[in-house]
């Protein structure tokens, strides 16, 4: 079972939510307030946060970045609003899933079984032991930390993630959705949520979609990351009207004038 943190202001709904987990048999710890939120998360080691945005001290999307600062736990957002562009930012700032008010209880605890299993098995996963690098790009998995050129990059954490994944598979286009399950723990998403911290990756490396160094997009296909291509020797060409070294003529004095009596 799990130690679950259930932040929600009404207090009918916090009520019916503690009831339901605790006979589900999980431990249950339960604030009003964002502040108090993050309280809890620094000082208790929870298994899922259950988020509701409409809190009195603080909005719930602000509350999120500002748990994603300090913890990794698993964030189901319990919401009234179903505009599906906030849905897709609070996906993107690092929500783990969402349920639109009202839902049943049994809607609920589905979504926190399969929360779980994603958090459980990526915990258990043994990252890679060594620093992954494709050209200049440096990347170390265990330490969570990436360089470019000697310079380390301010990377958030689904960024490394996504960088992490595709350093460790150079050169090969990884399919959107191998990405949405493997760096998002999701089985179904919008592309959009790809892009965006595509986007904001590419930014930190110092490229852009336009013109990509190492991240390039195959539209339909996947995303893949390889070093960039050298740069061909430029040619030097011969001046024009010169004659080569070796030439018949070369260091004659009268070399590349018309003969006396010519009709050049």
């Amino acid at each position: 079972m799990a130690s679950v943190l259930v932040v929600e202001d009404d207090q009918f709904v916090r009520s019916a939510l503690i009831r339901h987990l605790t006979e589900a048999s999980h431990t249950v710890r339960s604030v009003g307030t964002a502040l108090e939120a993050l309280r809890e998360v620094a000082h208790v080691g929870f298994d899922v946060v259950i988020l509701d945005l409409g809190l009195p001290d603080l909005d719930g999307a602000e509350a999120l970045k500002m748990l994603r600062g300090i913890t990794d736990v698993p964030v189901i957002i319990a919401t009234a609003r179903d505009d599906e562009t906030e849905i897709v930012k609070l996906l993107n700032d690092g929500a783990d899933d969402y349920l639109v008010k009202p839902f049943s209880v049994e809607h609920l605890s589905a979504r926190m079984a399969a929360v779980l299993r994603r958090s459980r098995a990526a915990a258990g996963a043994e990252p890679p032991s060594r620093t992954l690098r494709v050209g200049e790009l440096l990347v170390d998995p265990l330490r969570r930390q990436a360089q470019l050129d000697g310079a380390a990059l301010d990377l958030t954490r689904r960024e490394f993630d996504l960088l992490a994944y595709l350093a460790g598979r150079p050169g090969v286009v990884v399919p959107r959705r191998e990405l949405l399950a493997e760096v998002w723990q999701q089985s179904y998403g919008d592309d959009q949520t790809i892009d965006v911290h595509l986007s904001w990756l590419r930014r930190k490396l110092g490229e852009t979609a336009a013109r990509p160094r190492y991240l390039h997009t195959l539209r339909g296909v996947g995303v893949k990351l390889e070093p960039p291509m050298a740069q061909p020797p430029l040619m030097e060409m011969p001046h024009a009207g010169l004659p080569h070294a070796g030439h018949p003529h070369a260091g004659h004095p009268h070399a590349g004038l018309p003969h006396p009596g010519s009709s050049a």
